[in-house]
C-alpha cells in the first residue's frame, strides 16, 4: 500500500459525506476488478470482505484514487453510470440546482472537470448550510418540546397548587373537628376521673366491710371445724361400735354354719344320699333367659367372705367372666383374659372342691378354645342373651337351700341373685383370692 507516488498536495478539502461516498464507490469498484487489474497498493485490501474493505482500507483507497489516474477513471466511470445525465452536467459545468450535493461532489472529485475545486467548495457550503438548517430545525423542534414541557409543568404546578389548597382546606376542617373532639374527650375524661375517684372511695369502703366480714367468717369457720372434729370423733366411735357388732355377728354366723355343716353330714350318712351324676347347672344350657333384674346394692370385696362361702357343703360359684377380667386386667387381649381367669379357677376348684361355672358374653365367642380345667364349667351366652341373663338362670335352676355364690360387681346382677337366694360377691374379692392362692 506504500508503493504509490505521492502527488502534489491540492488545496481541496472534501466534505465528510462526499469523502465517505467516494471511498465506498472505490471499494465496490475494487471488488469487481480482475487480479491483473487491481493496483499493487490495493491487492491486500481486495481480499477483504466488501463491508470491511471501505472501513479498513479507507486510507489506501483514498491514496490510490489520488495517485492512480486509471483506477480513478474506473471509479469515475462507475459513479457516472450510477448518476446518469448528472455526470454529463458536471463535465459541462451546468449542474442542476436540485441535484444531490453529495453526488455532485463525488462526480466533481472523480471527473475533475474545469473548476472542480470551486464546485467542491460550493458543495461543501451547501452541505454545511443543510447541516445548519437541520440543526436549526432540530433546535426549533427541541425548543418546541421544551416549551410544551414548560406549559405542561405549569399546568401540573397549577393543578398541584389547587390540590394543595383543597387539601389545606380539608386539613383545616379536620383540625377544627379534631379540636371539637378534643374538647369533648377532655370533658369525658374529667367526668371519668370523677367517677373513678368515687369508685375508688366506694372500693375502699367495700374492702373495709369485706375485711370485717372475712374476720367474722374465719371465726365461724373455726367454730364449724371444732364441731366437725367433734362429729368425726362421734362417727369414729360409732364405727368402732359397729365393727365390734359385726365381729360378734360373724362369730355367730360361723358357729351357725359349722352347726349346719355337721347336721348336714349326719343327715347325708343317715339317708345314704350319693352324689348325682348331673347337677342343676348342667340343665341351664339352652334354657330361656329370665326377665329384667331388680335394683342394685353395693357388696364388699373381702376375700375372707368368699373363703367362708366356698367352705359350705356342695357350694356352687357362678362367675361373670368379663366383669372379673376387665376389673382386674382389662388392658390385655380378651383371649388372654379368659385363659388367665379359667386357669386360676381351676386351681381354686382343686383347693376347695366347689362347683365353679364361669359365664362369658357370647358376642366374643372364640372359634376354638382349650378344654376347661377339672371342676370348672365354661359357658358363653347364646345369641340374643347376655351373661347376666345366663347367671340368673343358673341361680333359678338350683334347689332351695343350696349355697350359690355369684361373683360380679354389676349391681343389677347382685340384687337379682340375692332375691333368688344366692350370695353376691364383688369381683375384687375373687381377684384377691386368686392372687393369694
Amino acid at each position: 500500500m506504500t508503493d504509490l507516488p505521492i502527488p502534489p498536495p491540492l488545496n481541496v478539502v472534501l466534505p465528510e459525506r462526499v469523502r465517505v461516498s467516494v471511498i465506498r464507490q472505490a471499494a465496490e469498484v475494487l471488488g469487481r476488478l480482475g487480479v491483473d487489474e487491481v493496483p499493487a497498493a490495493l491487492r491486500a485490501a481486495a481480499r477483504f470482505a466488501p463491508a470491511k474493505r471501505a472501513q479498513l482500507a479507507a486510507a489506501a483507497l483514498a491514496a490510490t484514487i489520488e495517485a492512480d489516474a486509471a483506477f480513478r477513471a474506473r471509479v469515475a466511470q462507475a459513479a457516472g453510470a450510477a448518476a446518469g445525465s448528472l455526470s454529463d452536467a458536471v463535465r459541462d459545468g451546468g449542474v442542476p440546482p436540485a441535484a444531490d450535493p453529495v453526488q455532485v461532489g463525488v462526480l466533481a472529485f472523480l471527473l475533475r472537470p474545469a473548476g472542480w475545486v470551486e464546485l467542491i467548495d460550493r458543495v461543501g457550503g451547501q452541505l454545511a448550510a443543510s447541516v445548519d438548517q437541520a440543526r436549526s430545525a432540530e433546535a426549533d423542534r427541541q425548543l418546541q418540546r421544551l416549551q410544551a414541557q414548560v406549559d405542561e409543568a405549569r399546568q401540573e404546578r397549577r393543578a398541584q397548587t389547587e390540590s394543595a389548597r383543597a387539601e389545606l382546606t380539608a386539613a383545616r376542617s379536620q383540625l377544627d373537628g379534631a379540636r371539637r373532639q378534643l374538647r369533648d374527650l377532655t370533658a369525658r375524661a374529667r367526668t371519668a376521673e370523677e367517677a373513678a375517684a368515687a369508685a375508688r372511695s366506694e372500693l375502699e369502703q367495700l374492702r373495709r366491710r369485706t375485711s370485717r366480714e372475712e374476720s367474722t367468717a374465719q371465726g365461724e369457720v373455726r367454730r364449724l371445724r371444732q364441731r366437725v372434729a367433734a362429729a368425726e370423733e362421734a362417727v369414729e366411735a360409732v364405727r368402732r361400735s359397729g365393727r365390734a357388732a359385726r365381729d360378734t355377728d360373724d362369730s355367730r354366723l360361723w358357729l351357725l354354719l359349722e352347726t349346719l355343716a355337721g347336721a348336714t353330714q349326719g343327715l347325708r350318712r343317715e339317708l345314704a344320699v350319693t352324689a348325682p351324676e348331673q347337677r342343676p347347672g348342667d340343665a341351664v344350657v339352652g334354657a330361656q333367659a329370665l326377665g329384667a333384674p331388680p335394683p342394685y346394692t353395693l357388696r364388699g370385696d373381702d376375700p375372707a367372705v368368699l373363703d367362708r362361702l366356698l367352705s359350705l357343703p356342695l357350694v356352687h360359684m357362678v362367675i361373670d367372666g368379663y366383669n372379673v377380667t376387665k376389673s382386674g386386667y382389662g388392658e390385655i387381649p380378651l383371649e388372654t383374659q379368659r385363659s388367665r381367669l379359667v386357669t386360676g379357677l381351676g386351681a381354686l376348684a382343686a383347693q376347695t372342691g366347689a362347683e365353679i361355672t364361669c359365664v362369658f358374653d357370647g358376642a366374643e365367642r372364640p372359634p376354638l378354645m382349650s378344654p376347661s380345667p377339672r371342676g370348672v364349667r365354661v359357658l358363653f351366652s347364646e345369641a340374643g342373651q347376655t351373661a347376666d341373663d345366663l347367671i340368673r338362670r343358673f341361680v333359678a335352676a338350683e334347689p332351695p337351700g343350696r349355697a350359690v355364690v355369684v361373683v360380679s360387681s354389676d349391681r343389677e346382677v347382685a340384687d337379682g341373685v340375692r332375691a333368688g337366694g344366692a350370695y353376691p360377691v364383688a369381683s375384687a374379692a375373687l381377684l384377691r383370692r386368686l392372687d393369694r392362692g
